[in-house]
């Protein structure tokens, strides 16, 4: 009868110890599930992953991103032969990719100055290489038997230095400023920003005298910049919007959010892009010139 006690408390010791150990993995399980862990639906596959073709977040500036991966020095030759392509004209395989899409900077600007001279690039440079470079690129590699890859490698770059000469300064920065439009009667009179959009000009007149003008981009058709007669009611030498928390030097607010601000995204890529609303300024010492003439107060005239 001892041995038979002992032995049915040795179980409910025992029970206990297996309903504890049993409980603690219980609790161990909820939190994992509780800890963060993200629920799928029901049913639901997981995600796939990006294909490796598609461009990544990490990717340098002058690459697509598309570029394949080494293979593995580990990975077996295929024993099956592969068939011999047809002859096409390629890059030089030794060539290095020294700009592309998204590549900016001097040397961009060269790029685009030399194929200028040769009649492959039909604006003033930017800097910026966006598709109208890589437009004028191919047209200047299909004419030398390059392969039309749009990117300047350095079979491609030795080859324009070879047929054009170093760019001077009026080459690499050309006058920027558009001719300007007549200006509107309200712009007559007075202190006036007088902004077309036709001609994409502005004006800074005094008593209907221009005093200076400037190339200007406007907003898209989603975000137009307002047309009207306006003023002048905050100036900010070096405001960043709290919208798109992007730089607007030497901003002169006149209708709401709206002002008249110096860009750096237009001075690199013209008129490519567009403003939120804004009137752009590509040329910084023009608009610090106008920001330090213009006062609170003084009109601005913007009409088509």
């Amino acid at each position: 009868m001892i041995g038979s006690s002992r032995t049915r408390r040795d179980h409910a010791h025992g029970g206990g110890r297996a309903a504890g150990a049993a409980s603690a993995v219980a609790v161990l399980a909820l939190v994992a599930v509780t800890a963060g862990c993200k629920a799928e639906p029901a049913g639901s596959a997981p995600a796939a992953p990006p294909a490796s073709s598609s461009p990544t977040e990490d990717a340098k500036p002058g690459t697509d991103g598309t570029e394949s991966a080494t293979p593995s020095t580990s990975a077996k030759p295929s024993s099956t032969p592969k068939a011999t392509p047809k002859a096409t004209p390629s890059a030089d395989p030794q060539a290095k990719v020294l700009m592309a899409t998204g590549s900016q900077g001097k040397q961009v600007r060269e790029l685009q100055a030399r194929l200028r001279q040769i009649g492959h690039f039909d604006r003033s440079p930017t800097g910026y290489y966006g598709p109208v470079t890589v437009t004028a690129v191919q047209s200047f590699q299909g004419k030398r038997g390059l392969s039309r890859t749009g990117k300047t490698d350095t079979v491609t770059w030795q080859k324009l230095l070879g047929m054009t000469h170093a760019p001077t300064a009026a080459e690499l920065n050309p006058p920027t400023t558009r001719p300007a439009a007549k200006p509107d009667k309200r712009c007559m009179t007075g202190r006036v920003i007088c902004i077309s959009k036709n001609s994409r000009s502005l004006s800074w007149m005094i008593d209907g005298r221009v005093v200076s003008s400037m190339d200007v981009r406007f907003g898209s058709q989603y975000t137009p910049t307002r047309e009207g007669t306006f003023s002048v009611y905050w100036k900010s030498r070096h405001h960043v919007s709290s919208i798109y928390h992007t730089a607007m030097p030497y901003a002169m607010f006149f209708s709401g959010g709206q002002a008249v601000h110096y860009s750096s995204d237009f001075a690199a890529r013209g008129y490519s892009g567009a403003s939120h609303g804004c009137v752009n300024v590509r040329d910084e010492g023009k608009i610090a010139s106008l920001f330090a003439q213009v006062r609170n107060g003084d009109k601005v005239v913007v009409y088509k």
